[in-house]
């Protein structure tokens, strides 16, 4: 997008802005955009671009040319806030990028991109600014958004101290709701599942896009790799849902689902051959049945399917018509009639594959790329595995979404053909005594998966894949398609000890080998920056960060039931590894907060849980003992508060009779847990509105402290805001402390998790 006005502006949505602060002094002029045909304008489900988060430098160098390179120590998409631009006329040059060299010298060149047979085309985000001499004047780019952890600012007379102090970076992206925390006692492992986190924030920037720095796109194989991962990070669901749109808008007449939405190379208005064959990959295209499937699982958003069959229906049957008509030419040279199951065996058009899986080296270190050092090679190799792997899962997806949206002819349809295919494809690609023909650990991966091995040899076939992880020295030798799914698929065949010895690795390829190296990002490359500091590539890929679904699922423990919607019903089960004392987290569904937090201690393990009413869980210990917890809320059922621990501290059932009598009453005084947010915020919210003295307790202790200070300051109440954790009888305690300190006792302990889990708004005005 490129902003031009006559004077004194201009912007491009990648490239940077410049702004002449001495033109736009005088009176206003109009911009002058290009005369275009207006799109038909439609209400957005997703949340809005903002300023998230105002960040300081770390670090400012001065090079000896006078330049200052500033560290903002956290790679992010944003923009830089100036507040000193100089004497009038000075003119201020700031180049971003994500990585300095030995001297200390912002380096640009890794984002670099060629096509084949093409001069390389360097990329710059540069910001200008001219200054007016005014000394309010403060230059923060409204039309340009970049992808950077350090900035080089270039003006005559700069000084590093006095810049340290006027510069600061502006985090822009969408404003989702966080959903999930996870910690534990491994610093390590915790601070893994804060970089995913904070990469794919610098690629929520209206839609999920690769990178935000060289290509922005947004790959449609990245999101339908990272989407079950985000549902646990965030309330992606409007933010997708408007993703959808233009997956949709996009998707060409013969069903396929181009790479990249929206559309760099418009390929419905400008045909370009060399888009088109590489347009209708399995894996990229199936984003348009997976992701609404997501939503639908973890929101219990049939909204998503009815808005998306047209385009999944028309996206399956292109494939169909692929694997049916199509055939590799390999085939060939083994049966010139194709074999009956060959009608479901997706090899005869374009496929990326498993890519970017980890680079070999040559004698002399160097990495090997496949596609470059033999391109020809690796556009006709034979991806069948991959593409009949991922014919079947839309196929299988797709009846159970015709269930749900009542089209029972279209589910046993396409129930049917998912049958041939997992037939098809174990007759081509698996033998039977459980070894996939492949022999990769991808291949194994995405079939234990995805569901495509019989149940009688499902064993085997981890025992391969995990004598195959052995047999690298316990690294990882997966790609894009299937990283994210290795480590669950390991431990839920039995084999945890490997899949943490994957993820405890420290020399490429390796997660932690990338904390290692100063990552605050993840990379699009293991080797994004090698052992001499050299990077290469995008420093600020989300899709490999997908493994910190893991951390959630397992490690913690935290999973829907299977079958289950929008977490109606959950499991609890988790699968420490050796060296792991604790660990907590939490997750705000549909239903309400659940908190997890186990620990071990003198040999025995705890597990404590927060089972939101409407909610039924299933607790599963490591020995494997079971038991059931929770049950659907009904109005009159009694749910106890959390046991007093204090005589001065009364946990009383407070129904929402209760809650009328303690609005009824000024200068009552309570503990609202869980009002940092939703419900538990509405209640504080209502009965500081009546003039009670509350202390807001959340597990979220600046959610916590905010909401107080809000509250305190609308309706001038006593309103305190503390850190809580309701699993945690010490964190109880202390709450209890504090009220007696400050108020001699409590009147009430209103616990929203469980004695209002279902209360509406409306509800608290009928108390009133």
């Amino acid at each position: 997008m490129d902003i031009t006005a006559e004077h004194g502006r201009s912007g491009h949505l990648m490239d940077g802005q410049t702004s002449d602060f001495r033109a736009l002094a005088g009176p206003p002029t109009p911009a002058l955009p290009a005369v275009v045909e207006p799109p038909s304008i439609d209400w957005s489900p997703a949340p809005p671009v903002r300023r998230i988060e105002s960040i300081a430098p770390v670090g400012v160098t001065q090079l000896p040319d006078g330049a200052c390179v500033v560290d903002f120590g956290q790679n992010a998409s944003g923009r830089v806030r100036l507040t000193d631009l100089g004497p009038a006329g000075a003119r201020t040059v700031i180049d971003h990028g994500e990585h300095v060299d030995a001297s200390g010298d912002l380096t640009t060149h890794h984002p670099y991109s060629s096509r084949p047979g093409e001069p390389t085309t360097p990329f710059l985000q540069r910001d200008e600014v001219v200054s007016d001499g005014l000394a309010d004047a403060a230059f923060e780019p409204r039309h340009t958004v970049h992808g950077f952890r350090n900035v080089k600012v270039q003006r005559n007379g700069l000084d590093a101290e006095s810049l340290a102090h006027a510069i600061s970076m502006q985090v822009v992206h969408s404003d989702l709701r966080p959903t999930g925390t996870f910690a534990c006692s491994d610093p390590d492992l915790t601070r893994l599942h804060y970089v995913a986190r904070w990469s794919f924030r610098s690629n929520a920037v209206d839609v999920p896009t690769d990178c935000p720095t060289r290509e922005r796109l947004g790959w449609t194989g990245d999101y339908q790799v990272f989407v079950s991962t985000a549902v646990r990070l965030f309330d992606v669901d409007g933010f997708s849902r408007k993703w959808l749109r233009s997956v949709r808008d996009d998707q060409l007449p013969d069903g396929r689902i181009v790479n990249s939405s929206p559309d760099p190379n418009h390929l419905k208005q400008h045909p370009d051959l060399l888009a088109d064959h590489i347009t209708g990959s399995a894996g990229w295209g199936d984003t348009i049945v997976h992701v609404p499937w997501v939503l639908y699982e973890s929101y219990g958003d049939d909204v998503a399917l009815g808005e998306n069959w047209d385009a999944m229906v028309k996206w399956v049957e292109f494939a169909l018509d692929a694997a049916r008509t199509k055939r590799h030419p390999s085939r060939a040279v083994s049966a010139e009639v194709p074999l009956p199951h060959e009608q479901f065996v997706w090899d005869g058009t374009f496929h990326w594959g498993e890519w970017c899986e980890p680079k070999r080296r040559a004698e002399d270190g160097t990495l090997i790329d496949p596609v470059a050092a033999d391109p020809t090679g690796w556009f006709t190799a034979d991806k069948g595995e991959v593409g009949t792997a991922y014919l079947y899962r839309p196929v299988h997806t797709l009846a159970a979404v015709a269930t749900v949206l009542g089209k029972h002819e279209m589910a046993y349809r396409y129930g049917e053909l998912a049958g041939r295919i997992q037939e098809a494809w174990q007759t081509e690609f698996l033998d039977t005594e459980g070894c996939s023909t492949a022999g990769t650990q991808a291949s194994y991966v995405r079939a234990l998966a995805f569901g495509l091995v019989p149940d009688h040899l499902r064993d085997a076939a981890a025992g391969r894949l995990a004598a195959l992880v052995r047999a690298s020295g316990n690294y990882l030798s997966t790609g894009f398609l299937s990283t994210a799914d290795l480590l669950p698929v390991l431990a839920d065949h039995g084999h945890s000890d490997v899949a943490y010895a994957v993820l405890a690795q420290r020399t490429s390829p390796s997660w932690l080998g990338m904390l290692d190296r100063g990552a605050t990002t993840i990379w699009e490359d293991w080797d994004g920056v090698d052992a001499d500091g050299l990077a290469t590539a995008s420093l600020n890929h989300y899709s490999k960060g997908a493994v910190v679904r893991f951390l959630h699922t397992h490690t913690l423990g935290l999973g829907q039931a299977a079958g289950s919607v929008a977490w109606e019903s959950f499991a609890v089960a988790p699968v420490p590894s050796a060296g792991l004392t604790w660990a907590s987290g939490s997750f705000d569904g549909p239903k309400g907060v659940i908190t997890v937090k186990w620990a071990v201690r003198d040999g025995t393990f705890r597990l404590d849980v927060d089972v939101p009413a409407g909610s039924t869980a299933t607790l599963v210990l490591p020995d494997g003992t079971r038991v059931a917890a929770g049950a659907p809320y009904t109005p009159s059922a009694h749910i106890p508060n959390p046991p007093s621990t204090r005589s001065t501290c009364p946990m009383p059932d407070v129904s929402a009779s209760g809650l009328s009598e303690l609005i009824s009453l000024r200068e009552r005084r309570a503990v609202v847990t869980g009002g940092g947010r939703g419900l538990g915020r509405a209640i504080a919210a209502r009965l500081a509105e009546a003039g009670a003295r509350l202390l807001v307790a959340d597990i979220d202790a600046e959610l916590a402290k905010a909401t107080a200070a809000e509250l305190a300051d609308r309706h001038g109440t006593d309103v305190v805001g503390v850190e809580m954790d309701v699993t945690d009888s010490d964190d109880v305690r202390e709450t209890a402390d504090l009220a007696d300190a400050r108020w001699g006792g409590l009147d009430a302990w209103v616990n929203n998790a469980g004695v209002f889990p279902s209360v509406s708004i409306a509800d608290l005005d009928d108390a009133t």
